[in-house]
């Protein structure tokens, strides 16, 4: 990895094994299994993929439904263990990939807090301090101590946004999420974001917005198919998008 990157990915591929029959419980499931009666499909997510970050660049994932985006950014996160290929990191990432992952529906806003705080690496001690200031970005105060499971999608959003950029991380990743909640609160966490960008942070963003990627990032990619088409300087590759979806 050379001495400024933060990420490099070297041909890497994610495959999963998609059940070919129906099992409907856990008892058919094994009994199946052992009998090695069980079939799959390969299905690959991710194919050959290698690029690099370097440290501040913000890099927009495009990609339609299906290509790969989330799952890349699972692979980025440690989430999934790549199949083929190397990842390798520098530094503390936050992951905010989907809506409620690292989240207890059972726990409250509070609790969960906390939390998805130590799923991120944070001590109990920085969460202490920076509790109230979470609470007051995420504009739920009156439902702090409410179980997560009766928020809403933006609420989650809120909340998840308000916990990872509480301290600096090296990489955060966002999958979709400045695109969920109320337009006063999208606005709210983009201006978030760029102060984070200017002290230096990388960032991983994907977005079907080509208005947004161009705002947030100076590099872009798109995804088809599992397999990265176009890596460039962010205009460039975001008016080839455009195309491809005919905006």
């Amino acid at each position: 990895m050379a001495e400024n990157d933060v990420l490099k990915l070297n041909n890497v591929g994610m495959k999963f094994n998609l059940s070919k029959e129906k099992v409907d419980s856990l008892k058919e499931y094994f009994i199946k299994l052992l009998k090695g009666q069980l079939r799959y499909d390969e299905f690959w997510a991710l194919k050959d993929i290698s690029f690099s970050v370097g440290a501040g660049d913000r890099l927009g994932i495009l990609g339609l439904n299906g290509a790969g985006k989330s799952t890349l950014l699972k692979v980025v996160a440690g989430v999934f263990k790549p199949t083929n290929g190397t990842v390798e990191r520098q530094g503390v990432i936050a992951p905010l990939i989907e809506l409620g992952a690292g989240f207890d529906p059972q726990y409250t806003g509070r609790e969960n807090i906390y939390l998805y705080g130590a799923v991120l690496g944070y001590r109990h001690k920085v969460i202490d301090e920076k509790l109230q200031e979470i609470i007051d970005f995420s504009e739920l105060k009156d439902f702090i101590d409410v179980p997560l499971k009766n928020y809403s999608s933006g609420m989650k959003a809120r909340l998840g946004f308000a916990i990872a950029t509480i301290v600096e991380p090296d990489i955060l990743i966002l999958d979709e999420v400045l695109s969920v909640g109320d337009a006063k609160f999208r606005k709210k966490s983009e201006a978030k974001l760029m102060k984070l960008i200017d002290k230096g942070i990388t960032v991983l963003f994907v977005s079907h917005n080509t208005d947004q990627v161009r705002k947030i990032c100076n590099k872009a990619m798109i995804l088809e198919k599992g397999k990265v088409i176009s890596f460039g300087e962010v205009n460039e590759i975001a008016d080839i998008y455009d195309k491809m979806t005919d905006k």
